[in-house]
């Protein structure tokens, strides 16, 4: 276990170039290794979940190679047809989308595997993945208990089914989508809420038939053709950068070539009902499907706001910085309809309650809710990420913000922060380096 120490800042006015998104990069791997031909892929994130669908998919047979820092080439023979039984248990290391949107292409596929993952990932729910993969036909088991480890039995030709998610995860939703590819007839989804689409705009990129209705996804049977695509920057990993930015009058981030899909941008919509003056300027759609722009946020006095319902969900991976960012807010930030948050590498409003407090602040939660009652004045605190890599990031964001003059806090595990963001720690350090006033 890494420490890392992360002292005050006292100014921020800064450009930060993000690794590429982590979510398309998951997606374009698993397309990319079933599509007929060759596939080629720039700006991959180098997130420890992206390596994990990497070295799964070479395991089973397909044809990957990177070319550092963030290039892959793949070779695909079509749908249920590209990966075969890997030789020895897969691991899927801290990936819940590699474990989720995989198990859903190997369905398809003649081939048997078993997915397992590290502690905290067997600690993850896979019934809501396991359920819909037994209706179309797949031989799929969990735990006992609904978790890791996975086996599964595919079978070619699936069923299409109409399948009603009891939850909104656009991990659910994909692995779905991708059995339905090597189904015998079409596979529709509807979810209680709207998700993030990346995985349906992918297959239209790689001209799938696929048609979105509000919560209502159907795709059709084929075969995806190769494709070249750059990754935008990954707004999730913006975003701990941005919040830093809006917490003080004065204080600027930029952030350029970053992923503004609607599904994803909660943050930002979050940082405006805050007070925080934001700047997107568009550039060309990546892939001609995924919306890009660089992101500029200028700081100001910020107010408490109501997070619920569509927005939750917009940005579930954020809340962490959001809930951190609130402490600096005057008056309470209420965070609603999150109980997903306790799903996740850990449970999430528990740790942000222990280390806000550790922090200073004031808040409190119920099982799907988080207050925090601002402003506080932060002092310096030991925190623990526990294994979760936003905690870290989010940990070192609650640092920054500490009172001037009020010493270093320590972020214990911090190693994390590498399943998302490998350099985050670094570019951190950079950002919050002083300036010359010339």
């Amino acid at each position: 276990m890494t420490e890392e120490r992360v002292a005050p800042a006292t100014r921020i006015d800064a450009e930060i170039i993000v690794p590429g998104d982590k979510s398309m990069s998951h997606r374009a791997l698993l397309l990319g290794a079933q599509a007929k031909g060759r596939t080629y892929i720039g700006n991959a994130s180098p997130a420890a979940d992206v390596v994990a669908t990497a070295a799964c998919l070479r395991a089973c047979g397909a044809w990957v190679r990177d070319f550092p820092p963030g290039r892959y080439a793949l070779d695909g023979a079509g749908v249920g047809v590209s990966l075969r039984s890997p030789e020895s248990v897969l691991d899927c290391a801290n990936s819940g989308t590699t474990m989720r949107l995989l198990a859903g292409v190997l369905a398809g596929t003649d081939s048997e595997a078993t997915l397992d993952g590290d502690g905290s990932l067997r600690r993850r729910p896979m019934a809501r993945v396991v359920d819909p993969l037994r209706a179309m036909g797949a031989d799929v088991d969990a735990s006992p208990g609904g978790t890791p480890p996975l086996r599964v039995r595919g079978h070619r030709g699936l069923t299409g089914i109409s399948w009603r998610s009891p939850v909104a995860s656009a991990q659910v939703k994909s692995a779905i989508l991708l059995a339905g590819l090597s189904a015998t007839s079409p596979t529709t989804v509807v979810e209680p809420l709207p998700t993030r689409d990346h995985t349906e705009r992918m297959l239209r990129m790689c001209g799938v038939d696929v048609v979105s209705d509000g919560v209502e996804v159907t795709v059709k049977p084929g075969d995806p053709q190769p494709f070249g695509f750059r990754v935008p920057g990954d707004i999730s990993s913006a975003a701990f950068f941005l919040a830093l930015a809006a917490s003080r009058p004065g204080w600027r981030i930029r952030c350029p070539g970053v992923g503004t899909n609607p599904g994803r941008t909660g943050i930002l919509s979050v940082l405006e009902m805050m007070g925080a003056e934001m700047l997107v300027a568009e550039h060309e759609p990546a892939g001609g499907v995924e919306p890009v722009g660089d992101v500029e946020v200028h700081g100001a006095s910020l107010r408490g706001v109501i997070i619920s319902g569509g927005l939750t969900v917009r940005c579930v991976d954020e809340l962490p910085v959001i809930a951190v960012l609130a402490t600096q807010a005057d008056g309470d930030t209420e965070i609603r309809d999150a109980g997903e948050l306790r799903s996740k590498e850990v449970d999430r409003i528990a740790m942000l309650e222990t280390g806000l407090r550790a922090l200073g602040a004031s808040c409190e939660s119920t099982a799907d809710s988080l207050v925090v009652h601002g402003p506080s004045r932060l002092h310096a605190a030991r925190l623990d990420a526990a294994g979760d890599h936003r905690l870290a990031m989010a940990w070192a964001i609650g640092a920054a913000l500490v009172a001037a003059g009020g010493g270093e806090s320590v972020i214990a595990g911090a190693e994390a922060a590498a399943v998302s963001y490998p350099g985050f720690f670094a570019d951190l350090a950079t950002v919050m380096a002083p300036r010359d006033s010339a």
